[in-house]
């Protein structure tokens, strides 16, 4: 298990060396196969991921039966679906695989252990949300303000770097 990937995603001062070390031994490797289904829409989120290498994508299917995208996931990104995990709803959305590749799997009634007893796990979880509200309301904008092709090229940018 790579130290240095999980001290990237979970930085937070308040998360001791001790606590990291709990929350590292709470992930579970898993390899997924291009194509493989993370996440089946109807279907309630019971874990979230942090991506090693890999490129997921998050869809939801229209009103005519088309698959619209809502999100892409890459490399030191956490894969989630928000709604589902924490209010413990069918989720809307499927995420899928769409190359092979190595992700962290932590199980929700793990997760609520760490978030109810090491403080720095609460706060890092914090400061991440609200990234990623942020995060949500650019892309939100940008939909509105940028062409389908100004986004791939960022999209790409992302990806590639």
């Amino acid at each position: 298990m790579n130290e240095e990937f999980f001290n990237a995603i979970y930085e937070h001062l308040l998360i001791a060396k001790s606590a990291l070390k709990e929350i590292i031994a709470a992930h579970q490797k898993i390899n997924f196969a291009k194509g493989s289904i993370i996440l089946e829409s109807g279907k309630i989120a019971n874990n979230y991921f942090i991506i090693e290498t890999e490129l997921l994508r998050a869809y939801v299917n229209n009103y005519e039966g088309n698959e619209i995208t809502t999100d892409f996931f890459c490399d030191g990104e956490l894969s989630i679906e928000v709604s589902s995990l924490f209010q413990r709803i069918p989720s809307q959305e499927n995420i899928r695989a769409i190359t092979d590749g190595t992700a962290w799997r932590i199980e929700f009634d793990t997760f609520q252990l760490l978030f109810h007893s090491i403080e720095g796990y609460r706060e890092w979880g914090r400061v991440w949300m609200s990234h990623q509200l942020f995060i949500s309301k650019q892309r939100r904008i940008e939909m509105l303000t940028k062409s389908a092709p100004d986004r791939y090229l960022e999209l790409l940018k992302k990806v590639l770097k």
